[in-house]
């Protein structure tokens, strides 16, 4: 009997190290914030967490990507907006985004 090439158990090794990591994250937050009273003005911080986190992760694609990206993003934020539908709002954002690199934005 042969064993496996040790690369592939440097990956399931690294994976299952990640997992466990991620896992960590996450209790250790939840840990965490079984000592912080939950008062008024920290619940307002935490119903605004996930709208920074997708600012901090799409204003810095916008700044590399240029223009199209700006603007496909308003696109997308306008039809989800008027439809109230993830799918609408990605498919008029790379609608948007293609026609803008077809004009040459």
């Amino acid at each position: 009997m042969t064993l496996p090439d040790p690369g592939s158990w440097g990956a399931l090794l690294a994976i299952a190290a990640m997992a466990v990591a991620t896992y960590l994250c996450r209790i250790a937050g939840v840990a965490a914030m079984s000592f912080v009273p939950l008062t008024p003005h920290v619940r307002r911080g935490l119903a605004a967490l996930p709208g920074s986190i997708v600012v901090a992760t799409v204003l810095p694609l916008i700044e590399r990507l240029g223009l199209a990206a700006g603007l496909a993003l308003l696109v997308a934020v306008a039809a989800m907006a008027v439809s109230r539908s993830e799918l609408v709002a990605l498919l008029t954002g790379m609608a948007a985004i293609a026609a803008a690199r077809f004009l040459g934005f």
